[in-house]
């Protein structure tokens, strides 16, 4: 039997998919945009092969692809998967489709760019969708690094080019943030490569990930601390510029607002996502003392961070930032069960990912399809929608109490799990994160009547509710929110050993479970 290298396949098919739409005539808009879906969906058949033929529990990595690349500078072609990084492809190829299918009109057929925006935006979602892919599977840091930082290049488009008014502001201001981050990033990983070369556990320098997390954590590589913590500070800054980490993320609120809701979506959802996952692999394993080191101010950020995108939502006028501000309060939450480093905290982050991606991208797309209907993002402008659209409101219900973590609904079993983990380390933390509990319910229940209940305005009684494209959209979404929700086994089991190992290879263990003293009565 041949072996099919899927993984450079799962990247590859979107990238191809993006040069085939970029270049059929003008003319053919609509058939690009159903070219487009179509390449989606191959890559989503591509990533559930991988998920059926994964094993949890077996090999670290799996389906690795090695080849050389650029051996003088020690860098190769190196892709591999684990459990880790399997939740977040599915979740990738899930999504994309359905924010096609959501941006179908995001890109008018005018005089811009000849007549062909409609294949520009396709193909950029597909480029990104490519980078995103590539970077999630990659095991060389170099060339992680390189698809990293090329994936900005495509969403700098999509904002600037598609958006509202203020777009090219936005999209420049979410440019130079990440870039600058990039390039923090960039001197850390040169770093990274000449630690190796000096070290005598290699003939010369190398960027193989495998082969440095093994050296870093046998204490072999031989260099000072300080350099080290050094490197670290490097990449865990672009990390938490992706991320975005509280007081990194002022370029968010910005970009979601003025982007199209399907880009804001895979932003937020998609590429975002690159950044915890680049923290939970590449600055803990690389660098595990130093993560431990700085460990205290990271979750501490993180806790600030919960509580301001929380208390700030609250304050909004404007829909779309809300959510946004919401988005910065919950990857506050995957921050912090990442650097917490218990079994628990891990998994919940992991699985809170791909929770916040779901449930993000259905109420910020409800939301979307409301605003392009009544034209306006303001708050204020709405009320009684429940009454001239049902459906609407009650998956708009349905997204905000996943939002905000009802039991039952996906993210609150990652939400539970991150503040189990960190209640056994940091209980004081875990009392203060799990205020915004609270606060999410205000600002979610608070939206909701403000914008769904009370009486219908006169202007809004011939509002549509949901057309079957926009229900092909919201229908896998919530249905993706109930069964993870009450049966999140299947992505724990996938999860929970590539967490194990993780931990293992740091050397950081749960802590003991406390035991009363005295005699049992």
């Amino acid at each position: 039997m041949v072996n099919v290298p899927i993984l450079s396949l799962l990247w590859a098919v979107p990238m191809l998919g993006a040069v085939l739409v970029i270049l059929l005539p003008a003319g053919a808009r609509e058939f690009a945009k159903y070219v487009g879906v179509a390449v989606s969906v191959a890559v989503l058949a591509i990533a559930v092969t991988l998920a059926v033929r994964f094993e949890p529990g077996g090999a670290a990595y799996q389906f690795v692809e090695d080849h050389d690349w650029i051996p003088s500078f020690g860098t190769g072609y190196i892709l591999g998967v684990d459990g880790i990084a399997l939740t977040l492809v599915v979740l990738t190829a899930v999504l994309v489709p359905l924010l096609l299918i959501a941006g179908w009109h995001d890109a008018p057929p005018d005089g811009r760019l000849a007549g062909r925006g409609p294949h520009a935006y396709v193909a950029l979602v597909l480029a990104v969708e490519g980078m995103v892919l590539i970077s999630l599977v990659a095991l060389d840091v170099l060339l992680f690094y390189v698809f990293f930082e090329a994936m900005l290049i495509p969403m700098y488009f999509l904002i600037g080019g598609f958006g509202g008014a203020g777009r090219s502001a936005a999209a420049v201001k979410f440019l130079l943030y990440n870039l600058f981050g990039g390039l923090i990033m960039l001197a850390a990983v040169v770093g990274l490569y000449v630690v190796t070369a000096r070290s005598t556990v290699f003939d010369s320098g190398t960027f193989d990930f495998r082969a440095v997390v093994e050296a870093a954590t046998t204490g072999q590589l031989g260099t000072n601390p300080t350099v080290l913590h050094a490197l670290f500070a490097g990449f865990m800054f672009a990390f938490a510029v992706k991320a975005p980490l509280w007081p990194l993320h002022r370029w968010l609120p910005d970009a979601a607002v003025e982007a199209t809701p399907a880009t804001a979506v895979l932003m937020m959802a998609v590429v975002d996502k690159v950044g915890t996952f680049g923290m939970l692999r590449y600055c803990l394993q690389l660098f595990p003392d130093s993560a431990n080191l700085f460990r205290p101010l990271i979750i501490s950020l993180a806790v600030v961070g919960i509580v301001y995108g929380a208390v700030v939502a609250i304050g909004q006028r404007d829909v779309m930032r809300l959510i946004a501000y919401t988005s910065i309060s919950h990857f506050g939450f995957i921050i912090l069960g990442i650097f917490v480093m218990t079994s628990q905290g891990q998994s919940g982050a992991t699985l809170y990912m791909v929770n916040h991606g779901i449930s993000t991208a259905a109420l910020f797309l409800i939301a979307g399809f409301l605003v392009s209907r009544k034209g306006t993002r303001f708050i204020a402008d709405y009320g009684g929608i429940q009454q001239v659209a049902p459906v609407l409101a009650g998956t708009f219900l349905i997204a905000g109490l996943a939002t905000l973590s009802l039991p039952g609904l996906a993210p609150f079993i990652s939400e539970f799990l991150v503040l189990i983990g960190t209640f056994t380390r940091y209980p004081a933390l875990a009392v203060i994160a799990s205020s915004a509990l609270v606060l999410s319910a205000i600002y979610v229940l608070w939206l909701y009547q403000r914008m769904m209940t009370g009486p219908a305005r006169f202007g809004d009684r011939g509002l549509r509710d949901l057309v079957p494209r926009e229900l092909t959209v919201v229908v896998p979404l919530i249905a993706l929110l109930l069964v993870l929700g009450v049966y999140p086994k299947p992505a724990l089991d996938v999860i929970n050993p590539a967490v194990t190992h993780t931990l293992d290879t740091i050397g950081q263990a749960d802590p003991a479970p406390r035991v009363a003293e005295g005699p049992v009565k």
